[in-house]
């Protein structure tokens, strides 16, 4: 695959029609990373709105746009389910990795989309479990690393097969949906990917909820033997499936 070519994310809301002039919410923005991107999608021409419920990333968000400074960019801290009307409306709503963790998913988009101008657009990306990890040759530490964070994710209750109730959910909030896509993450011997990042950013809930021990993880050497276990090997090795859609209000 081209390294030029947009990772998923962008080439989702390229796709939607995210443009320039939109006034968006990212739902669940964490630090900002999908706020930053659709800063660099829209440029000054927009107005984005990035919210989450967690304070920490809220603060790290404005941290980081204190450095870049971009003037059409705000977040605030509050819940996907305490929106004001004060907030206003939006051409497009987004969000990565936010509904599979909802309690009522169709609820959460019904209720956003209340503040979804006539005719706006809701783009989410979700990552589903159900196929994933996979390989014909043996990457039992990759699988071991990957089963740590999904065994997290399935303790938090978060709903595992989100990528293939994407397009029920938004049916059901009463949207249009225009396109439901999937992609997988492919890992080869020559295509290194940074799984034990995802691993250390994730340790303290995954020693929390008692999945593994930081003993079973050792988080310092991880990279280093996940890099090793794959560059030994000739074989492919799919560790994620990556769903997106977008729906338009009628």
């Amino acid at each position: 695959m081209s390294t030029n070519l947009p990772d998923f994310t962008t080439r989702l809301l390229i796709d939607a029609g995210i443009a320039k002039g939109m006034r968006i919410l990212d739902v669940g923005c964490g630090s900002g990373d999908v706020s930053f991107l659709l800063c660099n999608l829209v440029e000054n021409d927009a107005e984005i709105v990035g919210i989450d419920r967690d304070a920490a990333a809220i603060a790290s968000a404005r941290q980081r746009n204190a450095s870049r400074n971009h003037p059409s960019l705000k977040f605030l801290q509050c819940d996907v389910s305490e929106l004001q009307d004060s907030l206003g409306t939006f051409d497009a709503i987004v969000g990565r990795r936010v509904l599979m963790y909802q309690k009522d998913a169709v609820a959460t988009i019904r209720a956003l989309s209340r503040y979804l101008r006539p005719t706006g657009i809701v783009v989410f990306q979700e990552h589903d479990t159900t196929m994933v990890p996979t390989s014909l040759d043996p990457f039992p530490l990759h699988k071991t690393a990957q089963s740590w964070i999904q065994e997290m994710i399935a303790r938090e209750g978060a709903d595992l097969h989100i990528g293939f109730n994407l397009h029920g959910i938004f049916t059901q909030a009463g949207l249009t949906v225009e396109s439901v896509r999937a992609e997988c993450l492919i890992q080869t011997p020559d295509t290194p990917y940074n799984l034990g990042a995802i691993v250390r950013a994730c340790l303290p809930r995954i020693t929390a909820l008692g999945v593994a021990s930081a003993e079973d993880v050792d988080i310092e050497t991880l990279q280093e033997r996940l890099d090793q276990e794959r560059s030994a090997s000739s074989g492919i090795y799919i560790g994620d499936v990556m769903f997106g859609s977008w729906a338009r209000k009628v």
